[in-house]
C-alpha cells in the first residue's frame, strides 16, 4: 500500500503520527475495510480507538448506510437491551410506545460498540445471535427480526482475563475478534510525542487567541521519557492546561514536571519493582495494590525489628505514610491483630477534607486476594450505608451499575 494513501487517511481523519506501528495498523484497517468481517479494536484508554471504526465504515461498501457509535459502558444495565435491540409498547414500566433499537436503525450500515467488555453477560448472548445469523428480538416481543449490520467493537479490557473470570463469553470473543486491530500506546510511538505536542499547542493557541507554547531542549527530553499512562488524551490535556495557565510561552523542565509527575503512576515507589508493562483497570485497583504492598513492607519491617520472628506486641501503633500522587497528603495506617494473632495494616475510617485522606480497609489476612479485598470493601460500604446502594456507590467512587454487578458477582444480595 502506498504511503500517500495512508497519509491521505491520516489527513482525513486527523490522525497525527509517523510511527511504523501506527502506520501498520492503519494499513491493516484499510485492507479489511472493503470486506464484511467483524473487527475488534484493542488499545489502552486514550489512544484514539474511535477513529478506526470510521475509517472502516467510510472505506466499505456500507459507507452510504448508517453509522452508529454506542458507548456500552455508559448505558445502564437495565436499559441496554432496549437501547440495542428496541422494545415493544408496554414491555416494561415507562415503555409508552414501540422503540427501534440501534441494530434496527443501523440496518445496511455499521455499528461501533465501544467498551464492549462492559456488556452484561445476558446482552452478550443477544449480541452473539446477531453476529451469527443477523437475528434479534425486541424486549417484550416474541417476533424474530433480521438486520444486516457490520459490527466493529473496541475495548481497553483484557478480554482473555474477563473470559477466565466468567465476565465475557468466549464464543462472542472469537466472533468479534475475526480481525484484531491493535492501536499502540503513546509510549510505544515516542517519535510522535513532540509532533502531537506541536499540533495541540498550535490548536490551543488558535482556540484561545494566544501565542503557542514551546518546549526547551531539556523539556523535550523530559517529555520523551514520560510514559503517558493516559496516552494521546493525556498529552492533549497537559498541553491545554499549560497553554491556559502558564504565562511563559517557553516551557522548561521546572514548569513541565508540575504537569507530569502527579500523573505518572510508573513513578510510584510501590510499583517500581513491578513489570513496566503491568496495567491497572482503574485507580481503585491501583490503590488496593499499594495497600497490599504497604502491608508487605510493614510485615518485613516487623521481621527485621524482631529477630526471633515473634509478632510486635498487640497494642496498635500508628504510622504516617506519605505517598506521592495517589495517597495525598497522608494515609494513616495502624497495625492490629487479626484472628490468627498476626499484626496486619488497618486504615482508619475514610474521611475527605483538605488536610487528610484516609482509606477504609478491614483487618486483612496475609493471603487475601485483590478480589477478596474488593468484596470486603463493598460489604463494609453497604453496612455503613445500611444497604443503600446509591450511597455505597458514591462512597466507593464507582457507578451504581458497577456496584450492582459486583454485588451479584460476589453474592452480596
Amino acid at each position: 500500500m502506498q504511503n500517500s494513501e495512508i497519509q491521505n487517511i491520516k489527513n482525513r481523519f486527523v490522525i497525527i503520527g509517523n510511527s511504523p506501528l501506527l502506520n501498520r495498523e492503519i494499513e491493516k484497517t484499510l485492507r479489511i475495510a472493503p470486506t464484511d468481517l467483524s473487527v475488534l479494536i484493542i488499545g489502552a484508554s486514550g489512544v484514539g480507538k474511535e477513529n478506526f471504526p470510521q475509517i472502516i465504515h467510510q472505506n466499505s461498501f456500507r459507507k452510504h448506510g448508517p453509522y452508529i457509535a454506542v458507548n456500552c459502558g455508559a448505558i445502564p444495565e437495565g436499559t441496554i437491551d432496549s437501547e440495542l435491540f428496541g422494545h415493544e409498547k408496554g414491555s416494561f414500566t415507562g415503555a409508552l410506545s414501540d422503540r427501534k433499537g440501534y441494530f434496527e436503525v443501523a440496518d445496511k450500515g455499521t455499528i461501533f460498540l465501544d467498551e464492549v467488555g462492559e456488556l452484561p453477560v445476558a446482552t452478550q448472548a443477544r449480541l452473539l445471535r446477531v453476529l451469527e445469523n443477523g437475528e434479534f428480538i425486541k424486549v417484550g416481543s416474541s417476533k424474530v427480526q433480521k438486520t444486516d449490520v457490520r459490527i466493529v467493537a473496541a475495548t481497553n479490557v483484557d478480554l482473555i482475563k474477563a473470559i477466565r473470570n466468567g465476565k465475557f463469553r468466549e464464543d462472542l470473543y472469537y466472533r468479534l475478534n475475526t480481525v484484531p486491530v491493535n492501536i499502540p500506546a503513546l509510549h510505544d510511538r515516542k517519535e510522535d510525542i513532540l509532533l502531537l505536542f506541536r499540533k495541540f499547542a498550535s490548536d490551543f493557541a488558535e482556540k484561545y487567541k494566544m501565542p503557542a507554547i514551546q518546549l526547551t531542549d531539556d523539556a523535550r527530553e523530559m517529555m520523551l521519557k514520560y510514559r503517558f499512562p493516559g496516552n494521546v488524551r493525556e498529552l492533549k490535556n497537559i498541553t491545554e492546561r499549560m497553554s491556559i495557565i502558564e504565562q511563559e510561552r517557553e516551557i522548561n523542565t521546572s514548569i513541565l514536571k508540575n504537569y507530569l509527575i502527579n500523573s505518572d503512576i510508573s513513578q510510584l515507589p510501590a510499583l517500581q519493582h513491578q513489570d513496566s508493562e503491568q496495567s491497572f483497570n482503574n485507580e481503585r485497583e491501583l490503590l488496593w495494590k499499594i495497600l497490599l504492598d504497604m502491608r508487605k513492607d510493614i510485615s518485613d519491617l516487623k521481621q527485621q525489628m524482631s529477630p526471633s520472628g515473634n509478632n510486635i506486641p498487640a497494642q496498635s501503633t500508628e504510622k504516617e505514610i506519605n505517598h506521592p500522587a495517589v495517597l495525598k497528603p497522608s494515609v494513616h495506617v495502624k497495625t492490629i491483630e487479626n484472628t490468627d494473632n498476626e499484626s496486619v495494616p488497618y486504615a482508619d475510617e475514610y474521611t475527605e477534607d483538605e488536610t487528610q485522606k484516609t482509606v477504609t480497609v478491614a483487618a486483612l489476612p496475609e493471603n487475601m486476594t485483590m478480589e477478596d479485598m474488593e468484596k470486603e470493601m463493598i460489604r463494609s460500604a453497604l453496612e455503613r450505608n445500611r444497604g443503600k446502594r446509591r450511597n455505597a456507590a458514591q462512597e466507593l467512587k464507582i457507578s451504581e451499575r458497577t456496584l450492582y454487578r459486583k454485588i451479584k458477582e460476589y453474592g452480596l444480595e
